[in-house]
């Protein structure tokens, strides 16, 4: 028989000390200490979302690949290893069938075990699944109230807009040009705006028209007209 340990943090989570690697590992060396094993080797997935099924994590995908019958795998609590109820149950049958047993110290150990420890495992993996769907929701609902009061909600600048202080303001020559190609197509914008003498215009292997604002360096990539 052979012990392994399973940790994970997503991105957001990694300067939380109480959910990070070091503390997981601790504690599921702790936990094997108390049963008297030896943590052969730990499975550690840094900066990996808990939506991902286990499966398709990098790590989750390993250490599914290397347990044999009779081995037993820990984690610190459930939703390290799961956040979606279907994931959870059809990874628990999955480790019954290969008589793989499964460890979850919030949990208070063993989960493969019983009947009794089924049915919480079973309603846990709901619970941590609902809260996941509502953090999503909360943050959705976030984002949109940010865009009313034109706050930048981060990743790439909207075209037409530059960031100032956290938030979007108006940029007087990408809005200019975008009210020139409202509801134009292609080569009418491209014959306008060329004889304006504010653009600049040339084709990509892509086959698409590339519009360079003259001065700014934005670049406006719209479909090329058949």
């Amino acid at each position: 028989m052979k012990v392994y340990g399973y940790c994970r943090v997503s991105t957001a989570e990694q300067a939380n000390s109480g959910l990070s690697l070091d503390t997981q590992q601790q504690q599921i060396t702790g936990y094997a200490m108390m049963k008297g094993w030896s943590v052969a080797e730990f499975f550690v997935e840094a900066g990996v979302s808990g939506s991902v099924p286990l499966a398709d994590r990098p790590e989750g995908q390993r250490s599914l690949a290397t347990l044999q019958p009779g081995d037993v795998i820990i984690t610190a609590k459930l939703d390290r290893a799961f956040r979606s109820a279907a994931d959870a149950l059809g990874t628990l049958e999955q480790l019954k069938d290969d008589k793989v047993g499964l460890h979850m110290i919030d949990l208070g150990g063993d989960v493969t075990g019983n009947g009794i420890s089924k049915l919480v495992f079973t309603i846990l993996s709901a619970v941590a699944e609902n809260e996941r769907d509502r953090i999503r929701e909360r943050v959705r609902d976030a984002k949109r109230h940010r865009v009313t009061q034109r706050l930048y909600n981060g990743g790439k600048r909207p075209f037409g807009f530059d960031v100032v202080d956290g938030r979007l303001v108006p940029n007087a020559n990408e809005q200019a040009a975008l009210k020139v190609g409202l509801g134009m197509q292609a080569r009418p914008i491209r014959g306008r705006l060329t004889r304006s003498g504010r653009c600049a215009w040339r084709h990509t292997g892509e086959k698409r028209i590339i519009l360079c604002l003259g001065g700014c360096g934005i670049r406006l990539q719209t479909d090329r007209a058949t």
